[in-house]
């Protein structure tokens, strides 16, 4: 079985050119180290999954003796924090995973598109047209036209309905980005670079896996293993005569 996400942290956002000059917006990722500080198993825990802890300076003394003794039964380093991630299964010659391996950005060599979850920037409190993006009132001297208005009836219901979109607090959320496209890898300095933005302030930790369900690559645009839609209807009208 195969790992299939690793921890990181968000270093921050920059450009690169591709091969024909198109210019591309790209978020920089220290993707691990990580290490596997426990497997587990349909039969023992009703579930596959590999629990992985970001490899990061920690003193000893900050980690709880619980923390100490689950590191320990595989002598794994203080980590930052521990997840779950999925594991598949392993391509043929390539060696099974097990507890105290290490994991790095190399599982992303042959992907093409990741998914990315992060924590969102905190906002604090803030108003409907901000939180919401509610369009507001009149705009004219003598109106707020930030302020949300009316929110419930008068004699029926008598009450706000549950989930009414009101002002609060704003960020600090799980986003969930899917379908980010790899643009490059650095397997020295353990670094992921994709396409688009990432949820989270700079330095900020996410978690980084495989694309669940990637996109199909459009036809025609795939590469030279890409059937030519007009030579394939010409060869296709060929036959018919």
């Amino acid at each position: 079985m195969a790992v299939t996400g690793i921890l990181g942290k968000k270093i921050g956002m920059t450009q690169v050119f591709d091969e024909k000059g198109d210019v591309h917006p790209i978020t920089v990722l220290q993707a691990g180290p990580c290490v596997i500080t426990q497997l587990k198993t349909a039969a023992r825990d009703g579930y596959d999954a590999a629990q992985i802890g970001l490899v990061e300076f920690v003193k000893a003394s900050r980690i709880t003796k619980a923390q100490a003794g689950h590191l320990g039964k595989t002598e794994a380093p203080p980590v930052k924090f521990i997840k779950e991630v999925d594991i598949e299964a392993a391509v043929d010659g390539a060696a099974e995973s097990k507890a105290g391996d290490r994991v790095l950005v190399d599982i992303f060599s042959d992907a093409k598109f990741v998914d990315v979850i992060g924590t969102s920037k905190g906002r604090g409190f803030a108003g409907v047209v901000r939180r919401h993006k509610f369009g507001g009132g009149p705009k004219s001297h003598g109106h707020m036209f930030q302020v949300q208005g009316s929110i419930g009836a008068s004699s029926f219901p008598s009450r706000v309905f549950p989930g009414q979109r009101m002002p609060g607090h704003f960020g600090v959320d799980q986003v969930t980005v899917r379908n980010l496209r790899i643009r490059g890898v650095d397997l020295d300095e353990n670094l992921l670079m994709v396409e688009g933005a990432v949820p989270g302030p700079r330095d900020g930790y996410v978690l980084i896996s495989k694309a669940k369900a990637p996109p199909r690559e459009r036809r025609g645009f795939a590469g030279s293993g890409t059937v030519d839609p007009l030579k394939a209807s010409k060869k296709a009208t060929a036959k018919r005569k």
